[in-house]
């Protein structure tokens, strides 16, 4: 899985420069990953994320549930949303995270264990900036070979994004013994702080 590199894939070529304003006005970004207790725990310790929610983009809003996505018929993904400051953590190094450390995005509708549509790989773009950046970015590591299989990820635009149940939120923190954080997630914690020291932060509730 992309969490076992030993070093990150590159930075991407093109990326979205911070607003020149000295007010920071926040950004919201939205990946599917596989699981999104997983995804959640690695980019709620990105310096300058400011907030994340699990949830489910793809489907209809009366089928935004657990019960009903776990049936692999909803057309919903576990999805995270994730509010960031521009002025410290641009949208381009949030997808060097998602690809280096989050899943392996050479995996169709699986993440190891996990299998279905709704763990497939994601991006769901909120502009045509982020698009393009995405866009530009698949093919850039695509090109260079870095996962030796094509990337599969989604690059879809956000129809809209549905806040999961209140006990999927921060799951990992909450259940660090559970032996499904144990072995999925917690080595991607340890990932992401090997990998961008410069971003790892702490995460507390």
């Amino acid at each position: 899985m992309a969490s076992t590199l030993r070093e990150p894939v590159p930075a991407p070529l093109r990326d979205i420069s911070a607003p020149e304003s000295t007010t920071a006005v926040h950004q919201t970004a939205v990946f599917a990953g596989g699981c999104f207790w997983g995804v959640q725990s690695v980019f709620q310790r990105v310096k300058g994320v400011v907030q994340t929610t699990v949830g489910y983009s793809g489907g209809a809003a009366n089928t935004a549930n657990y019960r009903a996505v776990c049936g692999e018929d909803t057309g919903h993904a576990e999805a995270i949303e994730i509010v960031f400051d521009p002025t410290v953590v641009s949208y381009g190094a949030l997808l060097r995270v998602f690809f280096s450390v989050v899943h392996d995005p050479t995996q169709l509708n699986r993440q190891g264990a996990d299998i279905g549509t709704s763990y497939r790989s994601s991006i769901f773009y909120t502009d045509e900036q982020q698009r393009e950046i995405a866009t530009a970015y698949v093919k850039q590591l695509d090109e260079a070979g870095m996962f030796g299989k094509p990337i599969v990820t989604q690059i879809v635009p956000l129809a809209a994004f549905y806040a999961g149940e209140d006990y999927h939120q921060d799951y990992a923190l909450k259940n660090p013994h559970n032996p499904y954080i144990q072995v999925c997630d917690i080595p991607k914690i340890a990932a992401l702080k090997r990998q961008f020291p410069e971003l790892f932060q702490e995460y507390s509730r």
